[in-house]
């Protein structure tokens, strides 16, 4: 907890997210995960059109497979059901962020996002009103996927549209929660917790947090340059001053000393939440942790590459060779059929 101005006691960041996750782990222990696998309900109508429940889950299938390849191989293993519901949840979320950093980004206001969440509102009340959108409202009714992170994802495309600057990791703490520790808290459901871990819901929940954090801290690292060239900064600015550096340094993209030591510090960060991610991946269900362990795998070795740039994250782009992600396949490969009651203690 922390003291606000008014002298009254407000939650940290953390604390909030923290709320949102004992949320989802309680409706998840209430509501036991799916564990046979089912058919399309056929008999779901479309606006407009009858039994298009099968092509609009394909659908979502060609965007995962066009947009994230190396995830959209690992799904390829889960059963029909859980890769069909993630590749609804992935096609959600891209629409969402694209709302912001697409085509039309400069168009949008924040009247658009409140219609977004409003249509939100509806798929999750069995209201879809396209497609894709059709896609996800079934989903939900399968799984035990709260509301909360996907309007908390739609609150983080808010604070893009009215905020380029972060006073400290707290404030950008919740901002890489919204934009990307979300996607953690709307999968787990989905992919499901192995039936001999001995891990809490709760635990493996903030793994899945961990690891959302952890990818978002790493764009925000690899895109320094990128964003500095549309007039944002996300970095701590309390951490930046304290480094000798301002917003005028990084806008003049001069790698030096300061600039080192600070982002030494920012990847170190970085790298202690995709440790604390690992705990997680293990307790998954065995057919779900292949691609989280590739995600995570491939994903930590950006910030090997910011390294090897010498840190300049300015002018060089900082990306995984595809000799290298294809190395990373079998690895995660072999983690994921690792058990996860070998992090723990018999019951017996």
């Amino acid at each position: 907890m922390v003291a606000s101005t008014a002298g009254e006691v407000a939650m940290s960041s953390e604390e909030k997210v923290y709320n949102v996750v004992l949320k989802q782990a309680a409706l998840v222990k209430k509501q036991p995960r799916i564990s046979r696998d089912l058919d399309v309900n056929p008999d779901i109508v479309l606006p407009g059109t009858l039994s298009l429940l099968s092509e609009a889950y394909d659908r979502c299938g060609e965007v995962c497979a066009e947009y994230a390849k190396t995830f959209y191989l690992g799904t390829l293993l889960m059963t029909p059901e859980r890769r069909r519901a993630i590749w609804a949840i992935y096609v959600w979320c891209r629409r969402t962020d694209e709302l912001v950093d697409g085509p039309n980004a400069s168009h949008i206001t924040p009247t658009a996002l409140d219609r977004w969440e409003s249509r939100l509102e509806d798929l999750f009340q069995g209201r879809p009103f396209d497609m894709l959108d059709a896609a996800l409202s079934d989903t939900v009714t399968r799984f035990p996927v709260d509301i909360q992170p996907f309007r908390d994802m739609i609150e983080g495309m808010r604070m893009d549209l009215k905020k380029s600057r972060y006073k400290n990791f707290d404030e950008l703490y919740l901002y890489c929660y919204y934009v990307a520790g979300t996607v953690g808290l709307m999968s787990v459901p989905v992919m499901g917790i192995a039936h001999d871990s001995q891990a809490t819901t709760e635990s493996v929940y903030n793994a899945a947090l961990a690891l959302g954090i952890a990818n978002q801290l790493t764009n925000i690292l690899r895109d320094v340059g990128e964003d500095a060239r549309r007039g944002r900064v996300y970095l701590p600015q309390d951490e930046l001053a304290q480094a000798g550096l301002s917003d005028d340094d990084i806008f003049a993209g001069k790698v030096t000393n300061k600039w080192r030591n600070f982002m030494k510090n920012q990847i170190k960060r970085a790298r202690m939440f995709f440790d604390e991610a690992e705990k997680g991946v293990a307790e998954l269900s065995d057919a779900s942790r292949w691609p989280v362990w590739a995600s995570l795998l491939l994903y930590r070795q950006i910030l090997d590459e910011i390294e090897a740039n010498d840190y300049n994250n300015f002018t060089k782009r900082a990306y995984v060779s595809k000799a290298k992600k294809i190395a990373a396949l079998p690895i995660s490969y072999a983690k994921s059929l690792i058990r996860s009651s070998r992090m723990y203690p018999s019951k017996a």
